[in-house]
């Protein structure tokens, strides 16, 4: 590698240093990144139009889509640059990382110009109607007609500069996107500024999502002959051996990313029933709910190069002790959440709107989604490790069950016993089976990396002993 000091961290650095190290700028930058969504929520509850934080709560499975294109070539070119770095090969760290930048621009604008050219019929899908529409179809025209293409460029480059072990500097220019959001959010939304509602929280996501993009271009121009991230257009040469590797994680991921979107719809649609004190509550308590999901795929995700690395240089030891050590860290961490959470979840509602009828239902929703977080860690765990491997096969079945087989049956199924109330416990349904099936799948893999050492060791033994 070019940066010995990263060497050092993937090879031989205590575990805890070298998962703290990777881990912690990512969690920042998750925190950081649900803290800014919650913005866009808090600053339009204060409002206290439910209709407007209505429009926001709706369009978020549009901006979750953003994530499987996110997941496809982000996910895929890092977890390929990383394996490529475990094995020397710096070539294909480059070209993969040209790949990954290139295909996220050319969907980013795809998809914004198919957003715009149906725009009706998505709003009618998303659960609009004729009182939430308008603003709905405002707060979507800057997230994504004019802003697809930077919120998705800024999390690819981060995924790409992270694969590298730039943990620090993929925080720093996501975060700066963020903290900019956040001081533009009132200034758009409220009266005492352009009194814009649910459009000026979008108007405020377009601009700090162009500003992450500027930061991660000076970046890469700054670090130019010090990184292996490239995206130099010369280096768009597409080699079968890289799309398939990139693919073979990325297509499982945004697979995965997609049937959370098509399960986030299926919830605003059965919550939409219940009219808009119902959804806005639902969209309160989400992504409250979102603040320790988002910390604990930080780990995860944080880990993902250090597991790729060792996995590659066939230190599986290592690797096999980096996710142990994240497991407990973010379990232990989960279920201190959950308590609090189920603990003061009315006043954690009240925080973003003072309004008795949404603090009721969105008490009782957080009181049942955070039961799911102990679990919900595990399966994200599991599920990184795949890809960190290259097993993109592994992660789509996982994905398939959490959302296919289980969330969304058990969505139908609570909300036909418990009319709207049951809605908030399909995650903890699905989560808690998937949980015990990750870990019985890391303990084979763990078996089988430690046996495959064990054979390695005792050849080496072997010939010593011939010599």
């Amino acid at each position: 590698m070019k940066d010995k000091g990263k060497q050092f961290l993937f090879e031989e650095a205590p575990i805890s240093r070298s998962v703290l190290t990777l881990a912690i700028p990512t969690v920042i930058s998750a925190l950081v990144m649900v803290i800014y969504n919650l913005a866009d929520t808090y600053f339009v509850g204060m409002l206290n139009d439910p209709i407007q934080n209505s429009a926001v709560t709706l369009a978020a499975p549009v901006l979750l889509a953003f994530n499987a294109i996110n997941n496809l070539f982000g996910v895929g070119s890092s977890s390929m640059m990383s394996r490529a770095l475990g094995s020397k090969d710096y070539e294909t760290v480059s070209k993969s990382s040209a790949f990954g930048f290139y295909c996220a621009l050319f969907s980013g604008i795809l998809f914004s110009v198919i957003y715009t050219v149906f725009s009706g019929s998505f709003l009618s899908i998303l659960g609009a109607d004729s009182e939430t529409f308008f603003a709905t179809a405002e707060y979507l025209k800057w997230t994504v007609t004019c802003g697809a293409a930077p919120a998705i460029l800024n999390v690819v480059m981060a995924y790409l500069v992270r694969a590298e072990g730039a943990t620090l500097h993929a925080s720093i220019g996501t975060m700066s996107g963020c903290i900019l959001n956040i001081i533009l959010d009132p200034l758009f939304v409220l009266p005492w500024g352009l009194n814009m509602g649910s459009a000026g929280a979008g108007l405020a996501t377009f601009i700090s999502n162009c500003f992450a993009c500027l930061y991660f271009f000076v970046l890469l121009f700054v670090r130019r002959g010090k990184t292996y991230v490239c995206i130099d257009p010369k280096m768009f040469k597409p080699k079968k051996s890289i799309v398939l590797g990139v693919c073979a994680v990325g297509i499982p991921a945004s697979i995965q990313n997609l049937l959370n979107v098509t399960g986030m719809t299926v919830l605003n649609n059965f919550t939409s029933g219940f009219g808009p004190d119902a959804v806005a509550a639902m969209g309160i308590a989400y992504k409250v709910n979102m603040v320790p999901m988002n910390i604990a795929w930080g780990f995860s995700q944080g880990v993902m190069p250090l597991i790729s690395y060792n996995y590659s240089s066939g230190n599986h030891l290592r690797m096999k002790k980096s996710i142990t050590f994240t497991g407990k860290l973010s379990v232990s961490f989960l279920v201190t959440v959950s308590v609090f959470f189920s603990v003061f979840s009315q006043s954690v509602i009240r925080m973003f709107m003072d309004n008795d009828v949404v603090i009721g239902y969105g008490s009782a929703f957080l009181r049942g989604m955070c039961l799911g977080l102990p679990f919900l860690c595990i399966d994200f765990l599991a599920v990184n490790v795949f890809q960190a491997c290259g097993m993109g096969k592994k992660s789509l079945v996982f994905a398939l069950l959490r959302k296919i087989v289980l969330e969304i049956p058990a969505l139908f199924l609570l909300n036909f016993l418990f009319p709207l109330y049951g809605l908030a416990y399909a995650q903890l349904t699905s989560e808690f089976v998937l949980a015990a099936a990750a870990v019985i799948v890391l303990w084979r893999m763990f078996a089988r990396s430690g046996a495959a050492n064990k054979e390695k060791e005792k050849d080496q033994t072997d010939k010593q002993a011939q010599a």
